[in-house]
């Protein structure tokens, strides 16, 4: 069935194929038979406690597909045990110039450069407040364009204090390759000045009387061992909670596409299932060195249950999905779902 519509979608510019499926999804969960239909049809219990936090199941959306908070009602009812809303920046921003989103068919990958286009934290906020009962949100924030990068962790201040008391943890995003310098923010000094920050407007929500909300730091699949080791060291530092690994790839290589298709695309990050080794590498690499101590939620490259089961036995805890989901539909999730149930982990 999702293949047919698939195939229907794939005609369409990618944008323009997402939107009209969010759309589309919103006027069919208006009608109650559907909604209850899709509930019990993708449904998957498994709860888990992760950071303080109890998930319906170990299987969520990653950050990008619904970046404004727009659809949380209509993708809670296709079996996501969280949905990770964002990136959001203080100021909204329409991202970069069309077109942004490009598909490798044979591949089963996307290319994006969308450059963190979002209707910016006020809005988003407001937003949230109407979120789904039980739903475990995540906040994902990020600066904005136009703001230099020695002012950086005064955006992300921002989005953090406007947010927390509507999402249920934070990831911290410096690994887009999409915003201009963003990824020089993964650089130890910054890094750490953004992160200590954060962990201390926490303590002063804490001391308000509002519960501690858990920070992680989102990394990129292109940092060296050495470098993932100096994320190690700014996690323990800051006493952050945990790391998303990980975001989308400025490789190249691994793909069936041709060289031309490619290089007429150009610049982007990629994700799909040529991300699934090195991103399980990674998670493999960090669980290692630290012995688990570092809660990981593992992203990239997920296009089947198998894959998804591949990053919980790496170190994962929790995992998410972004490309496979477009590819192979709520099927995954549900899938993914019921095979980490199986297993027990």
């Amino acid at each position: 069935m999702y293949s047919l519509l698939r195939s229907i979608l794939f005609m369409m510019p990618p944008e323009r194929a997402h939107y009209f499926t969010f759309h589309s999804l919103r006027f069919f969960m208006k009608i109650p038979l559907v909604r209850a239909l899709c509930f019990q049809t993708f449904k998957v219990e498994n709860s888990y406690d992760f950071l303080g936090l109890k998930f319906t199941n170990r299987v969520g959306l990653a950050a990008g597909l619904d970046k404004n908070a727009g659809y949380l009602h209509e993708l809670s009812a296709l079996g996501f045990g969280f949905i990770e809303i964002g990136t959001v920046t203080p100021k909204p921003q329409p991202g970069n110039d069309l077109p942004r989103l490009f598909r490798l068919k044979k591949d089963e990958a996307l290319i994006n450069r969308m450059g963190f286009n979002n209707d910016g934290v006020e809005v988003v906020a407001q937003r949230l407040k109407n979120r789904p009962a039980g739903l475990i949100v995540g906040g994902n924030i990020g600066k904005n364009k136009i703001t230099p990068n020695e002012n950086a962790s005064d955006d992300y201040a921002i989005c953090f204090d406007k947010l927390y008391e509507v999402v249920d943890y934070f990831v911290v995003n410096v690994s887009s390759p999409n915003t201009p310098n963003l990824r020089e923010l993964q650089d130890k000094k910054p890094l750490l000045e953004i992160l200590t920050r954060l962990v201390k407007l926490r303590n002063e929500w804490i001391k308000k009387g509002k519960i501690s909300k858990p920070i992680l730091l989102k990394i990129a699949p292109d940092l060296t061992d050495t470098q993932i080791d100096d994320v190690i060291e700014i996690v323990e530092e800051s006493a952050i909670d945990g790391l998303v690994a990980t975001n989308t790839t400025i490789s190249r290589e691994g793909l069936f596409a041709s060289k031309e298709q490619v290089e007429a695309i150009g610049a982007g990050g990629l994700s799909g299932k040529v991300l699934q080794k090195r991103s399980t590498d990674v998670i493999k690499y960090i669980s290692t060195k630290t012995k688990g101590s570092i809660p990981i939620i593992g992203v990239g490259g997920i296009h089947n249950a198998e894959s998804a089961l591949e990053k919980i036995e790496a170190g994962a805890s929790l995992v998410q999905v972004y490309t496979g989901f477009i590819y192979a539909g709520p099927n995954l999730v549900k899938q993914a779902a019921r095979l980490i149930k199986k297993k027990s982990i």
